[in-house]
């Protein structure tokens, strides 16, 4: 079978495929359409192109209601709902506390206890209304801010699998960044496609793996922008539900059949960390799981199918 490879810098992020088949026209063909399908989706969900829905959202929707159309809408249903199923540790709101740590433009900052109560009173769901007879969007205060960049990304590759399959693209990995990936059936001489969840930095290699053959795997961690105060790190993801950075676990990994869901999920594991993990993974039937902890003696592991 012959690969195609092709790559596309979107999201703040870049996407890659790897395509297996019989016709490389074909297959690149299809590949160019997946990835113009996650440029046209970046043009409606980044919080920072002016032009796009949610910036609009943003800019207006604590004045007036702001119409969507309607799979932005979906989007944004499907994302109050894992927020309510994962009990607030996944939020799309959380944009006014990322900002308030000085993570949205820049490495962060320790803020006053002031400012994170502040920040804390613009954030949750509570304040976002879906109508969803007019597919219009509203807030309930000025302040509050749409972020779906723990959803947008594996809604992408969901998108894009689906305009390959359409293609009749029978095998196939899709990634973004290497957080979210998704793998269709199986390459060449192989039950599935093998991914490799990569240890904390500076700890030993570890042989942790999953195989994906219609499935997603996502993996969120606390590593990555980061900053240190009164000898203390704080890392960028924040909680929802606390204001504060996250501490309860530093890597978390869900397999499900739905990108978006893992993209969403491995978030909300990482911020409940190992005593929301079987909370979690009692939420589809189908998932599996690890989540990493800090423990007494460097990190605790628990993995669930995986």
């Amino acid at each position: 079978m012959i690969p195609v490879i092709l790559a596309l810098n979107a999201m703040a992020t870049r996407f890659e495929l790897v395509l297996h088949g019989e016709n490389a026209t074909r297959l690149r063909a299809a590949g160019e359409a997946a990835l113009r399908e996650i440029e046209r989706l970046e043009s409606q969900l980044s919080l920072y192109r002016p032009t796009s829905e949610i910036a609009l959202v943003n800019a207006v929707a604590a004045r007036e209601p702001v119409r969507v159309s309607p799979p932005v809408f979906a989007l944004l249903q499907h994302a109050r709902r894992l927020q309510r199923e994962s009990g607030g540790a996944f939020d799309i709101t959380v944009a006014p506390l990322v900002r308030c740590w000085g993570f949205m433009h820049g490495t962060g900052r320790l803020p006053e206890p002031a400012e994170i109560e502040a920040a804390r009173g613009r954030s949750g769901m509570a304040h976002v209304m879906l109508d969803e007879e007019n597919y219009s969007v509203r807030f309930d205060r000025e302040g509050v801010m749409i972020d779906l960049g723990a959803i947008g990304k594996g809604h992408a590759i969901d998108c894009a699998a689906e305009i390959l399959r359409e293609a009749g693209v029978i095998s196939a990995l899709l990634h973004g960044g290497t957080s979210t990936v998704y793998g269709i059936g199986a390459p060449p001489e192989a039950d599935g496609w093998k991914i490799a969840i990569g240890p904390p930095p500076g700890q030993p290699p570890r042989e942790i793996a999953v195989i994906l053959r219609d499935n997603a795997l996502s993996v969120s961690a606390v590593w990555g922008k980061c900053f240190e105060a009164d000898g203390k790190k704080y890392g960028h993801v924040i909680d929802p539900r606390t204001g504060w950075p996250v501490n309860n676990a530093v890597q978390a990994a869900i397999v499900l059949p739905s990108a978006t869901e893992t993209d969403a999920l491995s978030t909300a594991l990482l911020v409940l960390g190992l005593e929301g993990h079987k909370a979690i993974s009692g939420l589809r039937t189908d998932m599996r799981t690890m989540v990493m902890g800090p423990a007494e003696k460097g990190f605790q592991v628990e993995a669930r199918g995986i």
